[in-house]
């Protein structure tokens, strides 16, 4: 619709996690340093966590993207709902791996023979899970379960989980101190700065073929990160609209006022901050809210056997 208009060949602020438009802040270089070099070398668990909107399923299709280039065989739940038999069913479709029984023993004695396989070979595997703030407590024990699977010098399956802050506190709680203890990397998404989200914006239009660099006025471009906080997938949601608003009142470049006329049309003039209150994060409170988190973990499980 305005793409003729602003001189676009497609739509530069889509919501799709599209690996091409990831923007390689200082932050997101490292973390997707940090990942491929647990990968290759093997460290085992590997954490990526980030507020929502940050990026961080970009990242791992940008991580997926490179992994299918260095033709290493990947895994990526995408849908942490499941049970454990649906997620070994999962993941060992995803390998391509059949295995006759669906006895959990025998799924991992299949498991570990191909990848044993794949490591005297001199290649490795790769689970990816999305999401992972979702997974239950049993979930999370079979994952840890699986770093296991191992010679006497290394892992055998490399396992990145990817989620919000809530896996950070859910990873707190003493019945997964195990795996906590296991996570030997751990890297972040972050919001943009106001210099990242002139970079930002500036990148995907260029990507979806802008030539003239001023379809936002500094103006527009200022308003986009004050209303957005610099969360990438809220700064798409705004240049979207805006650019929509724009085409429909033939202005270009878009001016400030049409994206604060959207940002209050999704009610993102009130600004709110993204972290907690200190008084909520600290280390007493985080202590009470795990005790609290136990006890109806406990609570739910003895609803279970009434």
């Amino acid at each position: 619709m305005y793409k003729h208009f602003f001189g676009l060949r497609e739509n530069p602020f889509n919501v799709n996690p599209d690996p091409r438009y990831l923007f390689l802040t200082e932050h997101i270089q490292e973390a997707l340093s940090s990942l491929t070099y647990g990968i290759h070398k093997r460290k085992g668990f590997i954490l990526l966590s980030g507020e929502v909107g940050t990026g961080k399923t970009t990242l791992v299709n940008k991580l997926l993207e490179w992994l299918h280039r260095e033709a290493v065989a990947t895994a990526f739940l995408f849908n942490p709902r499941l049970s454990v038999s649906q997620f070994f069913d999962f993941v060992m479709a995803d390998f391509g791996l059949a295995c006759e029984s669906r006895l959990k023993s025998q799924v991992l004695m299949r498991l570990n023979h191909w990848l044993l396989e794949r490591y005297r070979a001199g290649e490795t595997a790769v689970l990816i899970v999305d999401e992972a703030q979702n997974l239950s407590l049993a979930l999370l024990e079979e994952i840890r379960l699986l770093t296991n699977l191992e010679t006497s010098t290394e892992k055998l399956l490399q396992i990145v989980l990817s989620g919000q802050p809530e896996l950070e506190f859910k990873l707190r709680q003493p019945e997964l101190r195990q795996l906590r203890q296991r996570i030997t990397l751990r890297c972040k998404t972050h919001p943009l700065t106001l210099e990242e989200t002139q970079g930002y914006i500036a990148r995907r239009l260029s990507i979806a073929g802008a030539d003239d660099k001023s379809v936002f006025t500094t103006e527009a471009v200022e308003a986009v990160h004050k209303y957005s906080r610099g969360i990438p997938r809220v700064i798409n949601l705004l240049c979207e609209h805006a650019l929509i608003g724009a085409f429909a009142d033939q202005q270009r470049p878009v001016p400030a006022g049409t994206v604060e006329n959207v940002a209050r049309e999704f009610e993102l003039h009130e600004i709110e901050p993204i972290a907690a209150p200190a008084l909520l994060t600290s280390p007493g409170n985080l202590r009470l809210m795990e005790t609290v988190q136990t006890l109806a973990t406990l609570m739910d499980r003895l609803r279970r056997s009434e």
